[in-house]
């Protein structure tokens, strides 16, 4: 009988990462970016042959894709190496050479969407105006640009426009947890909601007319819910509010009598159609847990791009019933049951507070009886059944997973998603602790087997952990973390600082807090085995925040493993990347355990 090695790291990065889509107007052809080759590149694939091919030879993330109104060409927005610096092409839809239409160097260019007859392109950018942004259009014909409005107050973007581009939903960003949204007519911002100073977030807009607007808003409430505003009476409504759940976004059928409401239930999505006419609500059921991306055709057919815990990204379009996959994106080698479904856990923390958090545990036969604290990034983010190779291989190799959603994590509300802002130190520090101290009361984990995992506000948490919590961990992983609040709060992207001083703070005012909850403050705490890993072009924690910690720790004489990627940025886009990551985290945990 033959006999087979167990599937090794790089079978979890050979399979793909779909990132976005768009489908033609007639639905013929469906385009996405995936890293087939190891590269991000625009792929497609036709309704009836299906079998997918290449369109473009850039290697570079997409974060944007639309198709012409006439299904001829293709507008895509691609960055340079994770600079996060957008710049818009166009694309014959058979691929080819790229047209620059919206390229500048050192600048970002947010696509909102064409008009209705494919002639203009609308987007924000930070030519210009790279506080607050200026929102534009483009002439496709004319390779025009026409300045509709100039950002202030808060960085500002366009969401939505009618047919008549008479009127267009604005958006403007105050802080995480306040984003108002107004309505431009005639050089005029009107507010949705009646008193745009009370902190809200409005998003999610659509017209189903030329004067009705529909919107997400947790305007004078907790979590989300569906709003009416009349353009021309300027009058809001609210509409329908869901219990425990809230709304984030909403699309619209071509013929306008329809809503789909894109929901979130904490660790999972919810899908409702709901007919503003009839005033009736339908929940349909989901292939995915958690929507990454949805596409309502002009015929009306939804089209997903998700995820679940043990499925990685996936391309969905309704069917007669139900839903027809359009991908199989799995890991080659590994049945799907053999990857970890996480069990929901809920845990007081220091003050009572309820935490949910995700626990993942490996297969018995392979189980090491490590657990991996995971605090997410963010901070105001959270953990969701997304998958992760990364989750996923570890476990496969034995180690145990726990993601808690710390306060300050979304998807819990508009108050709890508040409690890190002013506060990035202290209650979301002791939730993790109290996360690590529950899971071994309750017999999850070993006292002396517990590792410290984070990237991001994440990576910025592990360092924190670290240095003032040592005793609890065997080793620490740091992934782009903030090492340094002051330095961190200079560097972020220009149109970050109006939101810094809510999320963060102030640097002046707020001096001693902010050197009690800099992870540099407590270097000498931080005595256990470290990796740090950094992307050089990271726009939104600069490599000075791990180069600061490792000089540092150096410096002391502690054991700091660092890796420096200068193809990357605030992430990882590059197949082999992910994949040395991802074998020099497991080598050091297998090192240290």
């Amino acid at each position: 009988m033959l006999t087979f090695n167990k599937p090794d790291v790089t079978q979890f990065f050979k399979m793909f990462t779909i990132q976005t889509f768009a489908v033609s107007p007639n639905e013929d052809q469906v385009v996405f970016s995936i890293n087939i080759s190891g590269r991000f590149e625009l792929w497609a694939m036709d309704s009836v042959k299906r079998f997918p091919y290449q369109l473009t030879s850039i290697g570079q993330n997409c974060n944007r894709l639309l198709y012409s109104k006439d299904g001829t060409f293709i507008i895509a927005a691609f960055d340079n190496d994770g600079d996060e610096n957008t710049q818009a092409y166009a694309l014959p839809r058979e691929g080819g050479v790229l047209k620059p239409l919206l390229v500048e160097e050192g600048e970002r260019h947010m696509l909102e969407g064409l008009a209705e007859d494919g002639e203009r392109l609308y987007y924000a950018t930070t030519s210009g105006n790279p506080t607050y942004l200026n929102v534009k259009r483009y002439d496709l014909k004319t390779g025009e640009e026409e300045l509709l409005l100039e950002g202030a107050e808060g960085a500002t973007w366009i969401s939505e426009k009618n047919k008549e581009e008479s009127r267009f939903i604005i958006t403007r960003l105050f802080a995480n947890t306040y984003t108002v949204a107004y309505v431009l007519e005639d050089g005029k911002l009107y507010s949705i909601v009646p008193d745009a100073t009370n902190v809200h977030q409005t998003q999610g807009a659509t017209f189903t007319s030329e004067k009705d607007v529909y919107v997400s808003t947790n305007y004078k409430a907790d979590r989300k819910y569906l709003a009416h505003f009349d353009a021309e009476a300027k009058v809001f409504t609210k509409e329908i509010e869901l219990e425990e759940e809230s709304i984030e976004r909403i699309y619209t059928t071509e013929d306008k009598k329809n809503l789909y409401l894109q929901v979130s239930a904490g660790v999972e999505d919810k899908l409702y159609r709901y007919s503003p006419e009839r005033k009736e609500l339908e929940e349909i059921k989901l292939p995915v847990s958690v929507i990454d991306q949805l596409s309502v055709s002009e015929s009306g057919r939804l089209y997903i791009l998700g995820r679940t815990a043990t499925k990685s990204f996936n391309l969905y379009r309704q069917a007669d019933p139900g839903w027809e996959a359009l991908t199989d994106v799995s890991v080659p080698g590994v049945a799907e049951e053999d990857l970890s479904e996480p069990e929901v856990l809920r845990y007081p923390s220091f003050d009572g507070l309820q935490i949910e958090a995700l626990y993942f545990k490996p297969r018995p036969e392979v189980d090491n009886g490590h657990l991996i604290l995971w605090p997410h990034g963010g901070p105001q983010a959270s953990e969701r059944k997304n998958f992760s190779s990364w989750f996923q291989y570890l476990i496969y190799e034995g180690y145990h997973i726990v993601a808690p959603n710390f306060r300050g994590s979304s998807d819990y509300g508009a108050a709890f998603m508040k409690m890190v802002e002013g506060d990035w130190g202290h209650g979301p520090r002791l939730d993790n602790i109290a996360c690590v101290e529950y899971m071994i009361d309750k017999g999850y984990a070993d006292k002396d087997k517990v590792l410290l995992m984070g990237g991001s506000y994440g990576g910025y948490m592990a360092l924190l952990l670290h240095g003032r919590h040592a005793d609890y961990f065997k080793a620490v992983v740091n992934i782009f973390g903030v090492s340094n609040l002051f330095s961190f709060y200079d560097s972020v992207p220009e149109f970050w600082k109006p939101m810094m001083t809510t999320w963060l703070g102030d640097p002046v005012k707020d001096k001693a807090r902010f050197e009690k909850d800099s992870p540099t403050t407590y270097l000498e705490g931080m005595t256990k085995p470290m990796l740090v890993i950094q992307g050089a072009n990271d726009p939104r924690v600069v490599k000075q925040e791990s180069d600061q910690i490792v000089e540092s720790l150096r410096a002391n004489g502690a054991e700091v493993e660092y890796i420096v990627f200068e193809d990357e940025g605030h992430g990882f886009s590059k197949t082999e990347n992910k994949t040395m990551v991802c074998e020099r985290i497991l080598a050091f945990f297998n090192r240290v355990i």
